[in-house]
């Protein structure tokens, strides 16, 4: 038993990338510098940073999972940033040379880090406890965002700058921090599933812009209610971005609800004896990796999978099942036949429309197309309509594996590679071979 173990945990620090593992590294050396720093000099006003460390936990206590594996915590975050961007503590009890009329927060950019990563902790505890451990990148991630405000605008508070500016740079500093949490992100996913950093940077700023904005948004408030109105400003504040994170948590839920069924509805035809067991995962998964090779964005990946994971549902309607469930074996006319009816069930759902467009035409030969291009195009005019790229990934994959199914041999995989690539004169797109090509080279490392 003991021997197994160190293979079992050099296959769990497997699944974190160099950049993730240096990323948690750096939030670990900056949480410790700053946790001795305030062991150090000791905890200065106390009961706000209690009252905003709570805040924090209970934060982390609701974070969620957005689309895209993307763990977020938006209370946390508007809390830790609220409490970094503090200028002060309600009217009460000013001195009468306070800046502003209020209490100064004299809290410094490191207790804001001890803070911030204390009620990280202490938030996590119950989900680890219920085996839900966090994501490591995913907090060092929200920890770097808190430290990168702290930094930058706590320095400013020495200055005695007017409101209108304050109230400005603070936007300004929410928005780079934004900025650079987003290019982290884009930079750690395009490592993780091999991406174009640029397709990366554009799907993060597609899935977080709203958040982001929503979560910046209520942290300058809370700290400009705060420094009003005193902490029982956090009870009413917070209420904004907790709205917002339950109507993400519902769209996120509708997303993974679409995934489950159309997973399910997949399986069909492997219960049913038309396909070989896991033929609809296994061309899903080397769909999703050619597009990904080829720059598809995430919204289109995710149809792309959807419809892979259903391509072959058409062949509920045969009489007789084709043997292996090989659909690359079959007559042009049946294929077609198979991916016409399987486009007509996928039609029924009613919001599925650009998915079944991608199965219909999964069966088009590349050249030939189906049909001919508009004539605003001289050049163009009269000739085939190549099928569009995800259902040019889609005959690819399947074809793959429909001759390869489960094996793991590599001569039997370089000989269809082989065979895909003499017919892709007129059956499948070069392009898109040569992807599959470079994601099966790679797939042992994977």
């Amino acid at each position: 038993m003991s021997a197994q173990l160190p293979t079992r945990e050099r296959a769990a620090w497997q699944t974190i990338d160099s950049g993730q593992l240096l990323l948690i590294a750096s939030a670990g050396l900056v949480v410790v510098v700053a946790v001795t720093q305030v062991a150090a000099v000791g905890l200065e006003q106390t009961e706000v940073a209690v009252i905003f460390g709570a805040l924090i936990a209970l934060g982390e206590l609701f974070r969620m999972v957005m689309p895209g594996n993307r763990e977020v915590a938006p209370i946390a975050s508007a809390g830790g940033i609220g409490y970094a961007l503090l200028v002060g503590i309600g009217p009460e009890g000013a001195p009468p040379d306070a800046p502003l009329g209020v209490v100064p927060a004299v809290h410094s950019p490191l207790q804001v880090v001890a803070v911030t990563a204390v009620g990280t902790l202490v938030g996590s505890l119950p989900h680890v406890a219920v085996g839900r451990a966090p994501r490591p990148d995913a907090m060092a991630r929200r920890l770097f965002t808190v430290a990168t405000v702290a930094l930058c605008f706590r320095p400013l508070l020495s200055l005695r700058l007017d409101w209108q500016v304050l109230l400005t740079m603070m936007g300004v500093v929410v928005v780079a921090s934004c900025f650079f949490d987003v290019v982290v992100a884009a930079l750690i996913r395009a490592e993780a599933v091999r991406a174009r950093f640029g397709i990366a940077m554009r799907d993060e700023i597609r899935a977080k812009l709203a958040l982001c904005a929503a979560t910046g948004a209520t942290a300058m408030l809370i700290a400009v209610a705060t420094t009003v109105m005193g902490p029982a400003a956090l009870l009413v504040f917070t209420a904004p971005i907790l709205v917002t994170q339950f109507a993400f948590r519902r769209y996120a839920g509708v997303r993974a609800t679409y995934l489950q069924t159309v997973r399910a509805l997949s399986r069909v035809t492997e219960v049913g004896g038309y396909v070989e067991t896991g033929h609809s995962r296994r061309v899903s998964r080397l769909s999703v990796a050619m597009g990904r090779e080829l720059g598809m964005s995430e919204e289109e990946l995710l149809e792309l999978e959807y419809a892979a994971l259903m391509h072959d549902i058409g062949q509920l309607s045969l009489g007789d099942p084709i043997p292996g469930g090989a659909t690359v074996l079959a007559s042009p006319a049946e294929q077609r036949r198979i991916a016409e009816l399987g486009a007509e069930v996928i039609k029924q759902t009613g919001v599925l429309d650009r998915v079944a467009a991608i199965v219909h035409l999964s069966s088009h030969p590349y050249r030939t197309g189906h049909g001919e291009a508009p004539g605003d195009d001289p050049a163009a005019a009269g000739r085939p309509l190549p099928p569009p790229l995800a259902s040019r990934i889609i005959k690819v994959a399947n074809a793959y594996d429909d001759l390869v199914g489960d094996s793991a041999d590599r001569d039997r995989g370089a000989a269809v590679l082989e065979r895909l690539r003499l017919d892709s004169a007129a059956e499948y797109d070069p392009t898109v071979v040569e992807a599959l090509r470079r994601v099966v080279d790679r797939r042992p490392r994977l």
